[in-house]
């Protein structure tokens, strides 16, 4: 089942957005990644449970430069077909 994730604190402006693409791409993850405009940043990720378990902890983290503060996890009934991108910020 695929997880939305909003991930609040310091990820705008660290690489936060990239950096969780290529370890989405790497994981084998379908879905996307996007700033929001409020500062946090919210992704839609699809896979196998390894795959989510093991990008959700990544999210808890981030790049060097981020400070996460919070990643709030819920599940998503709408499974993603794509392969994994950034979009634009909403």
């Amino acid at each position: 089942m695929a997880k939305r994730l909003l991930i609040t604190g310091l990820v705008q402006g660290v690489g936060y957005r990239a950096s969780f693409e290529r370890q989405a791409v790497a994981l084998g993850l379908r879905g996307w990644v996007r700033n929001r405009r409020d500062g946090s940043v919210e992704a839609e990720v699809d896979g196998d449970a390894a795959a989510l378990e093991a990008i959700t902890s990544w999210a808890r983290k981030g790049p060097p430069a981020a400070r996460v503060d919070h990643v709030a996890i819920e599940e998503s009934a709408t499974p993603v077909a794509e392969a994994f991108r950034i979009l634009p910020t909403v």
